[in-house]
């Protein structure tokens, strides 16, 4: 027992409560997942308030909401308050949609159309969470120790990347994919084969369904079953039932979400490419299931030809998905995609954010290995008795992937720390029979305090915190533009403008079509490079570039914020370029001014024609 060394007294106390845990582990779940929306719902009650979608991804989401709502088409996910009248075609699916557009109708009678719409995306990103917590929960359970699962849900807690894909008001899909991940974790590790396998498979599905992002992990946890096949034949009845599930949910998934755009062989999201792709490779894993083969050897022999015929396959059949799948051409990735501050590599962030995002994960790693070590010993020792390691292996690959993935983008992040939660929460547990031998309460408690700020990685986030770091000037004023500009008050004075479209930053563009009336060329969505590319080349080259792309596409305003984080690429690659020349002050006479409030952070010109103006 982890808690040997106390009292007799406090040992039973203590067995009682591990006990309580034990048997009631989802009502504690859902009591944590409870007071964790209570203490979000109160913290961030001014974003919601205010309505601070501080995501370009979270405001083009309740604008497709808003769509299909008016009466947009369930299959048609372009956005034509973008590129007007064309319209933006975005990769994404209505599974998101779904909830916040529930909340939203059954909140609107209650408390009206915008106090319902604040609310709706307060909530829907807190319900993946407690999908989230419950798998996790689950996984710690069978990993570590029946009742471990409420150390993983404080783990979780305290991954702070991880954690701010489920707050208020981020209703973008990424809460979604997170919590799909944490349940294909559960089906890898489901001692109920079957019911692992389905889970899995139908995890893998549905976040396909949603999108791409998790692409590579969900297919590492596919090989991870495959493997398990091939090391013991009792595992067929997890790969049946995950070949089975991902072929079947897939293809509904395709039926159900895909969109017009997604129904072409796109790379980018769940289309023709891809489903080709669950089905091949669902079909592949049932039929190495249902083989009656005894040699492992042969089994992993089968295994990797499958998996050859897979990749295969997709070589010749979806030659132009080889690459990146975004697909944007090259002066869309030189001048936007590699600017993408989250698309870097993390050892090109400072300090504090490599700390905060990488000293989870490694210390998920640590209490992998080290439980991976001591499996080994005590297999020596007791032999099979001791434990397989298999399940811990799986998790580890999976752990180890988004570390590796953190080199190449940050992105990464958020699911390097959830798939490091199982191993941070052994390491834990290997701790408390250490933080709990002394015998002065105070001092169990220090060590106890310790070990965790420790195994949390809180303690090295914070002392990261305290190295003394130059504030630039420039980086002041990037940061206050970065939360000034997009606020609904600084945003009102744009709104009383006679409606028309809008030359503004590529990264304003969805905040400025979600609150106000007026149109955008662009938003940061790779489909739509021709028009990002449009609004970079107008604000890197020449006043009489830029006339050429506002005449092009009937432009009514030029919008600018300066020091956004957009605006220094302007201003470092082209010196004298559009944007450098307004913010000088030096006007096109195609330009006319319009008032704005004195406090207001924004310029904004109206375009001069004869006998024309905004309606």
């Amino acid at each position: 027992m982890p808690w040997q060394g106390v009292g007799k007294g406090e040992e039973g106390r203590m067995e009682r409560l591990l006990e309580l845990l034990q048997r009631r582990w989802r009502l504690v779940v859902f009591l944590v997942w409870l007071g964790t929306v209570l203490v979000y719902l109160w913290t961030r009650w001014e974003n919601i308030r205010w309505f601070v979608l501080s995501d370009t991804d979270d405001n083009m989401r309740i604008m497709q909401v808003r769509a299909w709502l008016d009466g947009q088409g369930w299959y048609d996910l372009r956005q034509y308050r973008l590129n007007p009248p064309y319209g933006a075609d975005i990769h994404w699916s209505r599974i998101v949609d779904l909830p916040i557009a529930g909340l939203k109708l059954l909140l609107t009678p209650l408390m009206g159309g915008a106090w319902a719409e604040r609310w709706a995306c307060a909530i829907a990103p807190l319900l993946p969470l407690w999908i989230a917590m419950y798998a996790l929960a689950a996984t710690a359970r069978r990993l570590v120790a029946p009742h471990a699962y409420a150390i993983a849900l404080i783990i979780l807690l305290c991954a702070p990347a991880t954690r701010g894909m489920f707050v208020p008001m981020r209703i973008d899909h990424h809460g979604w994919q997170l919590a799909m991940l944490a349940v294909a974790l559960a089906g890898i590790t489901d001692p109920r084969r079957a019911r692992g396998g389905a889970v899995l498979g139908l995890a893998t599905a549905v976040s396909l369904s949603i999108g791409l992002e998790m692409l590579l992990y969900l297919a590492l946890a596919g090989a991870a079953a495959v493997l398990m096949w091939a090391k013991e034949r009792g595992e067929a009845p997890r790969l049946v039932a995950y070949g089975g599930a991902l072929a079947g949910g897939t293809a509904l998934g395709f039926l159900l979400f895909a969109s017009y755009a997604n129904r072409a062989p796109v790379c980018d999201a769940l289309s023709p490419v891809w489903l080709s792709v669950a089905l091949a490779g669902g079909g592949i894993a049932v039929l190495l299931g249902l083989l009656k083969v005894e040699n492992p050897w042969v089994r992993l022999a089968l295994a990797a030809v499958g998996g050859a015929a897979l990749a295969g396959g997709f070589a010749l059949a979806w030659p132009h998905c080889l690459g990146r799948l975004e697909g944007v051409s090259p002066e869309a990735q030189a001048l936007w995609l590699d600017n993408v501050r989250e698309a870097r590599p993390i050892y090109m962030h400072p300090l504090q954010t490599v700390v905060a995002i990488v000293s989870l994960p490694l210390i998920g790693l640590l209490g992998i290995a080290i439980t991976l070590t001591r499996l080994r010993w005590r297999r020596e020792e007791e032999g099979e008795e001791a434990g397989d390691p298999t399940l811990w292996l799986a998790v580890g690959a999976l752990a180890l992937l988004p570390v590796l993935l953190l080199l190449w983008q940050s992105r990464a992040g958020p699911a390097a720390q959830l798939l490091a939660v199982p191993g941070a929460t052994a390491l834990a547990w290997l701790l408390i029979p250490i933080v709990r031998a002394p015998k002065r309460l105070l001092t169990r408690v220090a060590a106890t305090v310790l070990g965790f700020l420790l195994v949390s990685g809180v303690l090295f986030q914070q002392a990261a915190s305290l190295i003394p770091q130059k504030q630039r000037k420039a980086l002041v004023a990037v940061n206050q533009a970065n939360s000034k500009c997009p606020s609904l008050p600084s945003l009102r004075a744009i709104a009383l403008q006679p409606k028309g479209q809008v030359l503004t930053f590529v990264d304003l563009g969805p905040r400025l079509i979600s609150v106000t009336h007026h149109d955008a060329v662009a938003g940061p969505y790779h489909r739509n490079d021709d028009d990002i590319v449009d609004v970079m080349r107008a604000f890197r080259g020449s006043a009489d570039n830029a006339h050429a792309i506002v005449e092009k596409r009937k432009i009514d305003y030029v919008l600018i914020c300066p020091n956004m984080s957009e605006s220094t690429i302007y201003v470092a690659d082209a010196k004298k370029g559009f944007y450098v020349q307004l913010i000088k002050g030096k006007v096109p006479p195609w330009l006319t001014p319009v008032a704005l409030p004195a406090t207001s952070p924004f310029r904004m010109w109206r375009v001069v024609r004869p006998n024309s103006s905004p309606s």
